[in-house]
């Protein structure tokens, strides 16, 4: 029996089984061995696959995929958002390989990779999924585009998909400590009450493993399911965006229905409707922001911004002008929202805002 047809078989199997107290272990490990299973398919093999790949340099501040079924626009976005011609027609699979544009917004240069249409499947291999799947785990947000003439029938395919392959969308990682060890046994602990998963269960799935020797400690009440991912260690969170194209095409009700969902965006390609809310949406769910450097005694230049991830620090900055400064540096000053007052004096933890304007004071 191959790979496909046990998946097959387990997934029948937790279809077949009521969910009650009396089956949830056995729950648990048939979804053990499924993630099993379904990682030893996603695994490359040992032969390289005939056929050209989609090895696409990554460049720029972020990486967007963008992913679909095939003849939702995916291309004619490609076109209308960066100086990069993709083919796009009325027919399916027009788009065969990875084709990467770059879109150039508020001093931050974006790399979008329109990649062939996914068809139900594709985890499994079917067309060429596997592939834009590879390339949709490397990149900081995927931009999932939809047909708004086809209702969210799409959306729920494709996220199944992506689930099936290790990539969580919109989630967080679970807050579980797991450790192996070479001996002790299975050391449980927990700092929250659990409701959906207990110390046997944890057990359970961990022998399913081969797993005999561990440290666990749940920080949140967290199903078996996102433990499993704790133990695989392959799994990718990264944001969605889900934007459904073609809103000429339907009702202003449905537009509005759809415009109303979280993470969405609706938008024409063909018209251009919406795409500058597209692009805040995209600076937003990436969370760029651009800071400014200035030296002493003169202007800040505002012409040239630097561009770095929420969250970064002075030392982020410092390493994105020259790795060198970080040794000489003396102390920062800093003007903007991240101060209590303009300019103050900083070192290399402290946090940076948005627009932030930052002189560098080396010893």
């Amino acid at each position: 029996m191959g790979i496909l047809d046990k998946i097959s078989e387990i997934e029948k199997e937790i279809t077949r089984t009521q969910k009650n107290k009396a089956t949830e272990y056995h729950l648990g490990v048939l979804k053990a061995k499924l993630a099993k299973y379904r990682a030893q398919l996603i695994e490359p093999s040992g032969k390289k696959e005939k056929g050209e790949g989609f090895d696409v340099m990554k460049s720029g501040d972020a990486r967007v995929a963008l992913i679909g079924f095939p003849s939702v626009g995916k291309s004619t976005l490609l076109n209308t958002l960066t100086d990069t011609h993709s083919e796009s027609a009325s027919y399916e699979f027009t788009t065969l390989t990875c084709i990467p544009g770059v879109i150039q917004y508020e001093g931050a240069n974006i790399q979008l990779l329109d990649l062939p249409g996914i068809i139900e499947g594709a985890s499994q291999g079917k067309g060429r999924g596997r592939q834009v799947i590879a390339v949709a785990r490397t990149a900081d947000l995927v931009l999932m585009m939809l047909d708004a003439t086809k209702g969210e029938i799409q959306r729920k395919l494709l996220e199944k998909e992506l689930e099936t392959v290790g990539i969580r969308l919109n989630k967080c990682k679970p807050n579980i400590y797991f450790k192996e060890k070479k001996a002790g046994g299975i050391a449980f602990n927990s700092t929250c009450l659990l409701t959906k998963c207990d110390e046997k269960l944890v057990q359970m799935i961990l022998h399913e493993y081969k797993i005999f020797n561990a440290e666990v400690l749940f920080r949140e009440d967290c199903s078996p399911d996102e433990f499993i991912d704790v133990i695989a260690r392959n799994r990718v969170y990264l944001p969605c965006l889900y934007a459904f194209n073609k809103i000429d095409q339907v009702s202003i009700e449905e537009v509005d229905r759809l415009a109303r969902q979280p993470f969405t965006v609706v938008v024409s390609c063909n018209m251009k409707l919406n795409l500058d809310c597209l692009l805040e949406y995209l600076w937003e769910y990436l969370a760029l922001i651009r800071i400014y450097t200035k030296k002493r005694g003169q202007s800040p230049d505002f012409e040239d911004g630097i561009i770095l991830r929420r969250g970064s620090t002075i030392e982020h900055v410092c390493h994105s002008i020259h790795r060198s400064i970080v040794s000489v540096f003396k102390y920062a000053l800093v003007w903007g929202t991240s101060t209590k007052y303009s300019p103050q004096r900083v070192g290399l933890q402290h946090v940076v805002n948005h627009e932030d304007v930052i002189q560098i004071v080396k010893k």
